[in-house]
């Protein structure tokens, strides 16, 4: 126990280097990939605007579906829709660009039958309306990150350890982002949402230990440290299996939950990193000039 605290007094402030690089990173491919694409991420249809068909039929093949119809609308995309306790396919999901009855009309020319209200749903959403959604959800992540580091500001009522919280969310919103685009996830509504909940999942690690660690009234500054650490590395952990769990049950059967999961698991896991190798150091370093 001595010879770990002795190794983290004289070394903690070289561990900042490890998510400074993962951030640096972050940044410059984001960067580069707005400049490529227009955008911070990849949009599905619900936020470009398009069609969804759902077709009840528990025998299309969705390979050959693909081959057949996929040089003619290159932007479809099509999933499984599976009974969540069988797991037996109970129809699929078609999304594209192109217009409904467009759409529609090769379908039923394909299927050899008519796509009714029984065995069927379309749902159309306009490019300008979906849009402008998309754009209120930006706008509400942007507001929802300003009132929290207000909040922060206002707690700890000091710039660093204030700065220091603020920082490792934002670490871990651009980081996430970053692998994100990198698996070549298309985001939905439900997926822009999930960076709202990952906001509140960053910020409250790292009040825990603002807050344990700016008390001087009880033990030292490492023992502080070392205490909320085990309290928050406990809370993200069950929170990493609890998600991890729900992602594994509910894989194949629906992609929006699926998403949400994903984006969790993987803010969480960051998390991790920037919370004890970003916010920690730098409050221990803030504490011990202070004290100095």
């Amino acid at each position: 126990m001595e010879q770990t605290k002795n190794w983290y007094d004289k070394y903690y402030k070289l561990t900042i280097i490890i998510p400074a690089v993962f951030l640096l990173f972050s940044l410059i491919y984001l960067f580069n990939f707005n400049i490529k694409n227009g955008d911070l991420i990849y949009r599905d249809i619900t936020i470009t605007g398009g069609t969804t068909i759902t077709i009840l039929d528990k025998n299309l093949d969705i390979d050959k579906l693909k081959i057949d119809l996929g040089t003619e609308f290159e932007d479809m995309s099509i999933r499984r829709l599976s009974d969540l306790g069988t797991g037996d396919q109970k129809g699929i999901i078609i999304e594209t660009k192109a217009e409904a009855d467009i759409i529609k009309e090769k379908l039923e020319e394909y299927l050899g039958y008519a796509l009714t209200q029984d065995n069927s749903s379309v749902e159309f959403s306009g490019q300008a309306l979906s849009s402008g959604f998309y754009q209120q959800l930006r706008l509400a992540i942007v507001i929802a990150f300003i009132l929290m580091a207000l909040v922060v500001f206002f707690v700890f009522k000091t710039f660093l350890p204030s700065f220091a919280v603020i920082l490792s969310a934002f670490a871990d919103i651009v980081m996430t982002i970053a692998v994100v685009d990198l698996l070549g996830m298309q985001l939905s509504i439900a997926g822009i949402v999930a960076f709202l909940m990952l906001i509140g999942y960053s910020v409250d690690t790292d009040i825990l230990l603002t807050s344990r660690s700016l008390k001087n009234d009880y033990g030292t500054l490492n023992l502080r440290l070392y205490e909320a650490f085990k309290t928050g590395i406990t809370m993200t952990l069950t929170a990493i299996v609890a998600v991890g769990v729900s992602l594994i049950v509910i894989y194949g059967y629906s992609e929006v939950l699926e998403q949400i999961f994903t984006i969790l698991l993987i803010g969480l896991g960051f998390d991790i990193i920037n919370t004890w190798l970003t916010n920690a150091p730098l409050l221990k370093w803030y504490i011990e000039a202070k004290i100095k």
